[in-house]
């Protein structure tokens, strides 16, 4: 039945509280961001369900996942909230400061993940200035004072909370386009891929200043899965992994696939998985929010949105594909 008296909708808190605990997927770390008990959490949310009639998370034994219906009811918060705050921004005027939202990221992250958000965000919005900054050799770029968002990776023991958001683990997956699998494959084991033609991320890209995290290559990805590599020489070697993309893209053999950054090829058909195998790391990736002054800018909040719902998206893939085979490439501190 349709709710026509909006008094009858659930309270704007409630859905702020589930909208937290949904980002997170946890009360306990809802309950640390928004300074409650988790009891309170988890009983606003119980309140909520009740309201709605339908459980909105399935409670497993150390972890939480969103129902469709929850992921429906998350997607709708964080529109209606990102409207909300971008029109009392607007009415207290704060659309008269600068309003250029600067976003960090290295190179693969900006040109695989983050690019697609903003230009789907800028064609809703044209009059949203964004800046992109991508590198991978300066590592102090996320605490650079221009930069409200940074999208980093690290161990995930860090303490999420108001200004580090949990987007999504790393999980690696050979990936090639269709073409070259329909001539060279099929590839049904991880040992099979040694008589394909690898694509290699250059050791120097592990090396640069701004990847704080441990090297995964084809090396370790054969042993994740309990055999090795065989092929001494790769058939294409660069530091970029756009590059390598897109020379996958483009036939020239098999490259590790980054969940994150390989979906949206995936998903258009310009690549395929080209065998079932995956490694999952021991780090995860995250959203940092430099708030002091990132709250008074106009479409902040909507691109924090838009990277944690496309964040849940890609987790949600993660389940349904299911997650085979765990390597731990461990994960340094940001």
């Amino acid at each position: 039945m349709l709710l026509r008296n909006y008094k009858a909708l659930p309270s704007l808190g409630s859905l702020a509280t589930f909208e937290v605990a949904a980002k997170h997927l946890s009360f306990t770390v809802a309950a640390s961001e928004l300074h409650v008990t988790q009891a309170a959490i988890s009983q606003q949310i119980r309140i909520l369900e009740k309201a709605l009639d339908t459980p909105l998370f399935h409670r497993l034994h150390n972890s939480l996942e969103l129902t469709q219906e929850g992921m429906l009811l998350l997607r709708a918060v964080q529109q209606g909230l990102g409207t909300i705050g971008t029109t009392v921004n607007a009415i207290l005027g704060l659309e008269r400061e600068d309003q250029t939202v600067t976003i960090s990221a290295t190179t693969g992250v900006s040109h695989c993940f983050l690019w697609p958000i903003v230009r789907r965000y800028i064609n809703t919005h044209p009059e949203a200035r964004i800046v992109i900054l991508a590198s991978d050799e300066d590592a102090s770029l996320h605490d650079f004072q221009e930069v409200d968002l940074a999208l980093v990776c690290g161990n995930e023991r860090f303490d999420a909370g108001d200004r580090l958001h949990f987007l999504f683990h790393e999980i690696v997956q050979p990936v090639c386009s269709p073409g070259y699998l329909e001539k060279y494959g099929p590839f049904p084991e991880a040992d099979s891929l040694n008589q394909a033609r690898l694509l290699h991320l250059h050791q120097r890209h592990w090396h640069a200043m701004a990847i704080g995290w441990q090297p995964l290559d084809w090396e370790n990805w054969f042993t994740s899965q309990g055999t090795i590599l065989t092929s001494p020489f790769p058939h294409f070697c660069s530091n970029s992994y756009p590059l390598l993309l897109q020379a996958a893209i483009e036939g020239e053999g098999v490259v590790l696939g980054w969940r994150h950054m390989v979906h949206r090829y995936i998903h258009s058909g310009a690549l395929v998985y080209a065998c079932n195998h995956q490694c999952v790391v021991e780090r995860g990736n995250f959203l940092k929010i430099n708030e002091k002054k990132s709250r008074t800018k106009l479409h902040t909040q909507g691109i924090i949105d838009r990277i944690l719902e496309e964040a849940v998206h890609i987790r949600y893939r993660g389940h349904d594909e299911g997650l085979p085979g765990a390597y731990s490439a461990g994960g340094r501190a940001l």
